[in-house]
């Protein structure tokens, strides 16, 4: 049996119906081959620790869960300037709204309250939370888009100025710009 949707590389899903009153704490810590394979995902060299701490509770008893959680990842990552590996830490907390998803009919008018909350993500395939995943999409999100070692410096190209009026002018606007001149 196939959804079309992939299967999470690290995934904990959890049932609204497992949570109790007084809520609920899962503590995660990613397995080697859960690691290997986000790591391929985020296209990262290795991640080494990746542990998250997720506390989960009904909003008024239900239907509605709000999570709040922390994880910690020890990453590497590769330098943008000297393509060498570059070990990094990540944490970040972070917080959600999981409810049912939407009862929208084709054609019907959304309206949208740019001052009002954001209404709450709908609950995954079978109505679960899957706090896995959302731990990978918050790292993925806390990940460093340019890592760079800190004495990493660039060699710029002999005859190119840094700084000043005539930096780097044999660039694409440049030529624009003379074509631009010489219509005039």
């Amino acid at each position: 049996m196939t959804t079309g949707e992939p299967t999470p590389e690290f995934s904990r899903p959890v049932h609204p119906d497992r949570i109790p009153p007084e809520g609920l704490v899962e503590t995660l810590s990613a397995k080697p081959e859960e690691r290997a394979a986000l790591a391929e995902r985020f296209e990262l060299e290795a991640i080494d620790a990746l542990e998250a701490e997720i506390h989960l509770k009904l909003v008024a008893g239900g239907p509605m869960v709000r999570l709040a959680g922390r994880f910690r990842a020890d990453v590497v990552q590769t330098c943008v300037v000297t393509l060498e590996p570059l070990p990094a830490r990540v944490e970040e907390d972070f917080e959600m709204l999981f409810g049912p998803e939407a009862d929208y009919k084709p054609g019907q008018e959304i309206h949208l309250d740019a001052e009002a909350a954001d209404p709450p993500e709908p609950f995954g395939p079978g109505g679960v939370v899957d706090v896995g995943e959302i731990v990978a999409e918050h790292l993925s999100l806390a990940l460093d888009p340019f890592p760079r070692k800190a004495d990493a410096a660039v060699e710029v190209p002999e005859g190119i100025e840094k700084d000043g009026p005539d930096a780097l002018p044999n660039t694409p606007f440049a030529a624009l710009q003379g074509l631009k001149d010489k219509l005039r």
